[in-house]
């Protein structure tokens, strides 16, 4: 069985993020059996300059998207294609835009553990805000998802309360920007391949497929 790995650069408080992770488990449901896939997290920010205690989200979505009508439009497209992939959508609930740089340390600390804890934690993330209407930006939430999802409560508690990995994040969201990741979610394959979009889980199947293929030649060619 041919192994890949994808990072996954995205915000967790993109919902095109949380549509594309479905459909991107959906697509490996599809190939488990006869590809592997190893999922990495890595960190972008769609709003930088959100102060640390957030902001009002849904004026601010309708600054940005022109309008409420305009917001009701979009919202109801995502809640259609959520419910396709078993995202219950509740977009009323969220009152706070947040700055998302702690959660994005919370992934971080999260792989330490290992990719199911940090996959746990994004999901967990994901839900909070989408779901549930959870200020993702509070340390107060942020430690509940680390205990949930089997983190050391103390340890994250005392982590956030310090600036520790900002930095680290902040290189790796630069990195991507380097890499020419403008918009999020952007899939990155076995560190050359590229899919950007919360694609349906058919062309992540072909990719995956045609990405396994490759590598098996490229190893018979080795022999």
């Amino acid at each position: 069985m041919e192994r890949v790995t994808i990072d996954i650069v995205s915000d967790v408080v993109c919902p095109w993020c949380y549509l594309g992770k479905a459909r991107l488990e959906l697509a490996i449901a599809e190939v488990q059996d006869e590809i592997g896939v190893d999922i990495n997290w890595r960190p972008y920010r769609l709003n930088p300059d959100h102060p640390p205690e957030g902001v009002d989200h849904q004026s601010d979505l309708a600054r940005k998207l022109g309008g409420e009508d305009a917001v009701d439009r979009a919202h109801a497209m995502l809640q259609k294609l959520g419910e396709d992939v078993g995202i219950r959508y509740n977009f009323e609930a969220i009152k706070i835009g947040p700055n998302t740089l702690d959660a994005h340390r919370l992934l971080h600390w999260a792989m330490t553990e290992g990719r199911e804890a940090q996959d746990k934690v994004a999901t967990a993330l994901f839900r909070a805000n989408f779901e549930e209407g959870l200020n993702v930006g509070d340390p107060k939430v942020l430690a509940d998802i680390a205990e949930q999802s089997g983190l050391d409560r103390k340890v994250i508690e005392n982590l956030l309360a310090t600036d520790a990995d900002k930095d680290t994040v902040l290189s790796e969201i630069d990195s991507a920007q380097k890499m020419g990741v403008t918009g999020v979610p952007f899939f990155i394959i076995d560190g050359q391949y590229a899919v950007s979009g919360a694609q349906t889980p058919d062309v992540f199947v072909n990719a995956l497929r045609e990405i396994a293929k490759l590598k098996a030649e490229a190893r018979k060619g080795m022999i």
